[in-house]
């Protein structure tokens, strides 16, 4: 089986700053991350293809990502940004997807997560966005905190025509150790048909110097029986991931949380019909 990676990113810091690696704890990221460097290890673990995932909510981020996506074969997919505010929103995803590379948008995100209005995403501009990317045919990446969740659910309920696709589980306490609310938020989504999920980013969430496993189980378990291997997906989160974890790593932990599970589903089935790789 050929794994599909559906979550990884990469950066030139001579191009342009990752404003959000500040501090000691994310030290370690801050230099270049490449496909030349991922390639070789994605290799290495059987992953064949690859979706490529915006970070900052920069424009001209994502022509460039369109443009790797083109030159290079482990790219099959790129989720990327645009201001869904804008009121040509529309006339922009049409305009991307006409540049090089551009038939690689499959997806749009924006970073929900440093949105101080837990709302945010049922605005009436943002839902206008949201309208237009569910009419270009792409999905919604969704980078979201616990308490944003409510919000994740009523947008996906009011907008059945888009598939929102969960990042990182929702990112749950996994350091902490507590379920709730973020089980019941989780469960609440996965209610409605038009969302997936990413079994991505726990390493991250949990304990970086001392995590196991164990510890992230029972999230796991909870997307798993909440969302079934049909709308499961793997993602490594590279580069993210190295502050906890090698590649290797992330990918075996992944397979050990899902065990008996369909493989091919989770690990590449869910990630090309839903990106349409």
């Amino acid at each position: 089986m050929t794994v599909v990676d559906s979550h990884h990113h990469v950066w030139d810091l001579s191009v342009r700053d990752q404003d959000w690696i500040t501090g000691p704890a994310l030290a370690p990221l801050r230099r270049d991350f490449t496909l030349a460097d991922l390639e070789p290890q994605a290799r290495a673990v059987g992953v064949g293809r690859t979706v490529l995932v915006q970070t900052v909510t920069v424009a001209q981020e994502t022509p460039e990502l369109l443009a790797l996506a083109a030159g290079h074969d482990l790219v099959a997919g790129v989720v990327g940004w645009t201001d869904l505010t804008r009121p040509d929103v529309a006339d922009e995803l049409a305009r991307l997807r006409e540049l090089p590379g551009g038939r690689y948008l499959k997806g749009i995100r924006h970073q929900v997560q440093g949105e101080p209005d837990p709302e945010w995403l049922l605005r009436a501009d943002v839902r206008r966005g949201l309208a237009a990317v569910a009419d270009a045919s792409l999905v919604f990446d969704l980078v979201v905190l616990d308490h944003q969740l409510p919000a994740c659910v009523t947008a996906a309920r009011s907008l059945p025509r888009l598939t929102f696709v969960l990042d990182h589980l929702g990112k749950p306490p996994v350091a902490s150790g507590a379920l709730e609310p973020w089980a019941t938020h989780v469960r609440a989504l996965a209610a409605l048909p038009n969302t997936v999920c990413k079994l991505s980013g726990l390493v991250t969430e949990a304990d970086p110097a001392s995590w196991s496993v164990a510890d992230l189980r029972p999230y796991a378990e909870v997307v798993l029986d909440a969302f079934g291997p049909d709308r499961l997906m793997f993602g490594s989160d590279w580069p993210v991931c190295t502050l906890a974890a090698t590649y290797r790593e992330v990918l075996d932990v992944a397979g050990r949380l899902t065990g008996a599970h369909d493989r091919d589903r989770i690990f590449a089935a869910t990630a090309t019909r839903v990106y349409g790789l």
